[in-house]
């Protein structure tokens, strides 16, 4: 039987009023007093690759409800669109867009009625099940993943702990900003990546993007003052149009200050048979406003050396 985490509550409620305040001290390895630049990372498809996870959740969550199991690629349409960010209410929509194609259709099988369509509550209920699996636990850390049995046992790591110190040693200060929830989300940073007190604004601490609250204010919390001209460059990497919007506003909220769009295509589009549908999804993010479309996450190390470099001439 599906069970959902306890730990899922505080981050439901989409009417509620979200907050988020600085709980964490940075470790020796991100404390930079002048950072050349900020470099903050979306998690999932970006740190860690979740086509196997999360949205495999997604895919199983609509089946579960319609007996329709979207393909990738309808996946990868609905977040293009830069509004589905969230894969509970991108789960949603998709029931949504399949009821009424469904009923537009007079051979097919009878559609889903609209009351019959699962509330959020209970869609989070089986998403999670699947998700973290029958055996939840509100457990982090190195007890999290003896309890968990469902899909996030399959997530594997784009990165390593290696790239985070490279990255200071560039003078690069880093965090997060992620739609992920909290305990997968702190579990990926802390302990199979191994980051101390790793900087993260996660699900329910901030709206959802491309809201860029969250990302405004973790920024103004790492560098520790106004954010301005006279403050270092922002640059953010995600692999959603969401994420790229999310820069846009930020520019749009704080006009003096630099931010960077940084881009990478998810894992699943970097197989020799998706070249195609890779181009594809770059120009997407490209036409939302993408500054630098990367070939992967560590790439982002030469981007940094590049920055560098124009700083010393």
């Amino acid at each position: 039987r599906l069970r959902k985490p306890s730990w899922c509550q505080r981050s439901r409620n989409q009417d509620k009023q979200l907050s988020y305040q600085l709980t964490f001290q940075l470790s020796p390895l991100n404390c930079l007093s002048h950072p050349r630049c900020l470099l903050l990372f979306d998690i999932d498809g970006v740190i860690r690759d979740v086509a196997g996870s999360y949205r495999r959740a997604l895919q199983a969550t609509v089946e579960h409800y319609s007996g329709w199991r979207p393909e990738p690629s309808v996946i990868d349409a609905l977040k293009g669109e830069g509004q589905w960010n969230n894969d509970w209410d991108a789960s949603l929509e998709l029931l949504r867009r399949h009821t009424r194609a469904m009923a537009a259709t007079p051979t097919g099988p009878n559609p889903l009625p609209d009351w019959d369509m699962p509330s959020r509550e209970a869609l989070i209920n089986v998403f999670s099940g699947f998700y973290f699996g029958d055996q939840v636990s509100s457990d982090q850390g190195a007890a999290a993943l003896e309890s968990w049995n469902g899909f996030i046992r399959d997530e594997p790591l784009l990165v390593d702990g290696s790239f985070f110190v490279k990255l200071s040693n560039l003078a690069v200060q880093w965090g997060f900003v992620s739609g992920a929830e909290p305990p997968s989300a702190r579990f990926l940073l802390e302990t199979r990546l191994e980051l101390e007190s790793p900087p993260l604004i996660a699900m329910g601490d901030a709206p959802d993007k491309p809201d860029p609250s969250g990302l405004l204010r973790l920024a103004q919390d790492l560098l520790q003052m106004p954010l301005g001209a006279d403050t270092p460059p922002i640059a953010y990497l995600g692999d959603t149009v969401a994420d790229v919007r999310t820069v846009i506003q930020a520019r749009e909220r704080c006009p003096e200050q630099t931010f960077v769009s940084l881009a990478v295509a998810p894992p699943h589009l970097h197989r020799a048979e998706q070249t195609f549908a890779r181009r594809i999804y770059e120009q997407r993010l490209k036409d939302a406003g993408a500054d630098r479309v990367l070939p992967c996450t560590t790439a982002a190390l030469d981007w940094c050396h590049e920055l560098a470099s124009a700083s010393r001439q």
